[in-house]
């Protein structure tokens, strides 16, 4: 395969050349194959090695406006690949709902499955795509794909068989493993795991091959390490690009900024097969070599349990499961006494909603800010005021830059004043697999990335994330933020968690629908109330309100305003 390396100046500097197959059926040169993949037919045995034949590389379509100053010595590109950077710790380990890996048993793990990779004809630069729930299994396939320079490309294993085409369309993998039942095990020439997503089924599907150890293959720093897909509730998912440098970076920092030792556990509940997952279940864990507790479906009681037995200590997930397990019946405060750091985001977390979570799990809670472009950019550390982890979302950490400017003429706004997030550093994604998606995200000078999200930003450089452009209600013409609502509803002692989402009014344009998750009856009489009490402008206050057992939500665990918006329109029907 081709063996070279992507420099800032948008140049591929080759110093070799070979080529292995894709995967026909994703858009490949027909032809192709990883064994019985030529074939058309699921692979449920030893795939044979690649056959030599052109194909596609995923490369950066991005090249950053700092890139000088973060390559300097000492700074944050100034590292290796992926794989030789994670501890060997004795404590690093993954366990899962089937598998327990201690450290030994984990890294004999990575060399031989990185082994039967390479015997599969898997080298680097090629994509190897996965739908997996999470567990033992998807991790190590994260880290054998970096030990042999492959580029790993999850889907969510709730991805329906449309998005599962358009994402792997996108990619090409060389080679596509799945769990049986899945769409993409339905793909022509997946490798299907009929022994279920378990390491040794995974282990089993591919061919013997010698282990291979970390440096056995050249990747460099530059080379992709994973392709992700955005999640949403609308459009298809985009691929996004991240190299071994920005995430060895970030991961590396942000152990650091939490505050991990040697003693700590991480719970990761929220998929891997999206960044919070990537960052917090599979590098951080990998990065201070302690262990990774995975669950593959979302279950408040099991995660008590988890947490209860596994000794937890960090949690990185979004609010609704910290919500969840709040209200759970099984929940006792000795239960979650190992837990003492909570990091969460998303424009719906509230002051209300840290407070509370706080005194329940008596834990340190702090909110964050981050998508899948650029991982965790700001949050607030242990020596930051307690105030400022409860009102904003941090600050930035490590060499990130944020500006706030007007969207409509991308103008720099006054401190305080309400705009769109700008923003560009060392761990901002590489870029998306489609070129002119990539320039569509970027500022016209200074290559800043524009987020889509609406935020304030004070004079000490403190973020506070108010909603997306698309989330903002208007009403009769005035603009009612989403999260502001969600706010003064989340403050209400009997209220979990809320959100709000606009629902068409023939006459008014729009108006504001909340849907609450509550430990006790809470309808629209209660809300108006409470909003009048608190002082909220009239417009402002929720005309429709649905009391829920729980939130509907997106695969990474954001609540999905799409379904909200729809019963929203069907609960304002009349009649």
């Amino acid at each position: 395969m081709e063996d070279g390396t992507w420099v800032e100046d948008g140049t591929w500097v080759e110093d070799g050349s070979r080529s292995l197959t894709t995967a026909s059926g994703y858009g490949n040169p027909p032809g192709g194959s990883v064994g019985a993949m030529a074939q058309g037919e699921a692979v449920r045995t030893h795939p044979e090695p690649a056959r030599t034949q052109p194909r596609r590389r995923l490369r950066p379509t991005l090249v950053q406006a700092g890139a000088a100053r973060y390559r300097r010595r000492g700074g944050p590109w100034d590292r290796g690949a992926l794989d030789p950077s994670f501890s060997p710790g004795p404590r690093a380990a993954v366990v899962d709902g089937t598998d327990r890996l201690d450290a030994p048993a984990l890294r004999s793990a990575v060399g031989e499955l990185a082994g039967r990779l390479a015997a599969a004809g898997v080298g680097r630069g090629d994509v190897v795509a996965w739908q997996l729930p999470n567990g033992a299994a998807a991790l190590l396939l994260y880290r054998a794909c970096w030990r042999v320079g492959a580029v790993a490309a999850p889907v969510h294993h709730r991805m329906g068989s449309a998005e599962v085409t358009a994402a792997l369309a996108q990619v090409e993998p060389v080679l596509l493993v799945a769990a049986p039942g899945t769409p993409a095990a339905e793909r022509p020439g997946a490798l299907v795991l009929e022994g279920g997503p378990r390491v040794a089924a995974l282990l089993a599907a591919l061919p013997p091959g010698p282990s291979l150890a970390a440096g056995a293959v050249g990747v460099r720093p530059t080379d992709v390490a994973v392709a992700l897909f955005t999640s949403g509730s609308t459009g298809v998912p985009k691929a996004v690009l991240h190299t071994h440098r920005a995430l060895g970076y970030k991961a590396a920092l942000m152990v650091a900024v939490h505050g991990l030792g040697a003693d700590d556990a991480v719970l990761m509940p929220a998929p891997l097969a999206h960044v919070s997952g990537l960052l917090n279940g599979v590098l951080i864990p990998a990065m201070a070599g302690i262990p990774a507790v995975l669950m593959a479906a979302w279950d408040p009681d099991e995660g008590l349990r988890r947490i209860e037995e596994e000794r937890v200590s960090f949690m990185g997930a979004p609010p609704v499961f910290f919500s969840q397990m709040a209200g759970s019946g099984r929940f006792r405060p000795e239960r979650v006494a190992s837990l003492r750091l909570v990091s969460t985001g998303g424009a719906s977390v509230s002051p209300a909603f840290v407070d509370a979570t706080a005194e329940a799990f008596g834990c340190r809670v702090k909110r964050t800010y981050g998508s899948t472009e650029a991982p965790t950019v700001t949050t607030s550390g242990p020596d930051d005021p307690p105030d400022r982890a409860r009102h904003t979302d941090g600050r930035a950490v490590g060499e990130v830059e944020l500006e706030v400017r007007d969207p409509a003429s991308s103008a720099p706004v006054a401190s305080g004043t309400v705009g769109e997030l700008w923003l560009r550093g060392p761990e901002l994604f590489a870029g998306y697999v489609d070129p002119d998606t990539t320039a569509a995200a970027l500022s016209p000078r200074g290559r800043w990335f524009r987020t889509g999200d609406l935020g304030t930003l004070d004079a000490g450089g403190w973020l506070r994330v108010v909603g997306r452009l698309s989330d903002v209600i208007i009403r009769a013409g005035e603009n009612i933020s989403a999260s502001e609502v969600e706010a003064v509803l989340e403050a209400h002692p009997d209220v979990r968690h809320a959100v709000a989402v606009a629902v068409p009014d023939p006459a008014l344009g729009e108006r504001v629908a909340a849907f609450v998750e509550a430990t006790a009856p809470f309808d629209l009489e209660a809300c108006r109330s409470w909003f009048a009490a608190r002082g909220v402008t009239r417009f402002k206050t929720p005309e429709v309100v649905v009391q829920l057992e729980a939130l509907p939500v997106l695969a990474a665990g954001k609540p999905d305003r799409r379904a909200l918006r729809a019963m929203a329109a069907e609960h304002a029907r009349p009649g």
